[in-house]
């Protein structure tokens, strides 16, 4: 999974900074995927259970199940095999395990679908008014932007680690340098995690965190919440 600078078009960088930047307006700052929970009950409560947290998810959850996922429904969109798009929206959206995580996808997708319908990706049209993960538009939006397979598995685990970040910050609290120096450490790791993703066969895409879910469907009953997930 290697690109070469020199040949990348400039568009399609710009096109996925465009598609990983906070300012894209589906609303993922209102989840936190369980790390509310986790805060309230000190299961992650500074800087380091914070890294230690969200790199197992990153590992073991985003990396074994989202990003396997994106890049088959990058090839799918490339090859233009609506089966197969169907198929791996379908095992995404099922594989959420509560109801939030569900939700949260659901919500997710639709208003990406939103905002690429409104730049004349036609595509995203036929899927406002059906479930659409998250995954599903963004692949559509890379492959249509002619953004590599491999940048979009790293900008989706970008997006996804900054979101995660921004979230800690609030609920810990984190400090601003806190949070950049958690995003240099998982820098590190990410391109291993979207390599093994890249390898992953159907077989073993899941998700091996437990604690996650866990939270995430406690979080449903939370008595105090500032986030939806």
């Amino acid at each position: 999974m290697k690109d070469g600078c020199a040949s990348r078009d400039p568009r399609a960088l710009m096109h996925l900074c465009m598609l990983v930047s906070p300012a894209l307006p589906v609303g993922a700052y209102a989840y936190s995927q369980g790390l509310e929970y986790a805060v309230q009950e000190d299961w992650v409560r500074d800087e380091s259970s914070t890294l230690e947290w969200l790199n197992g998810l990153a590992r073991h959850s985003v990396g074994t199940l989202d990003l396997p996922v994106l890049l088959r429904l990058h090839r799918a969109w490339d090859a233009g095999d609506t089966a197969a798009i169907s198929h791996w929206n379908a095992q995404l959206i099922a594989a959420r395990e509560t109801a939030e995580l569900r939700a949260e996808e659901l919500h997710l997708g639709r208003s990406l679908a939103r905002v690429l319908a409104a730049l004349e990706i036609t595509e995203a049209s036929d899927w406002l008014d059906s479930g659409t993960a998250f995954c599903t538009m963004f692949s559509l939006a890379a492959v249509r932007w002619r953004i590599s397979a491999a940048d979009t598995l790293c900008g989706y685990l970008w997006t996804w680690s900054e979101n995660q970040v921004l979230a800690a910050i609030k609920l810990v609290p984190l400090g601003q340098s806190a949070g950049q120096r958690i995003l240099h450490e998982m820098i590190e790791s990410m391109p291993a995690i979207a390599d093994h993703a890249a390898k992953l066969p159907d077989r073993c895409i899941g998700v091996g965190a437990i604690l996650q879910p866990i939270a995430s469907a406690l979080h449903e009953s939370q008595y105090s919440r500032l986030f939806r997930s």
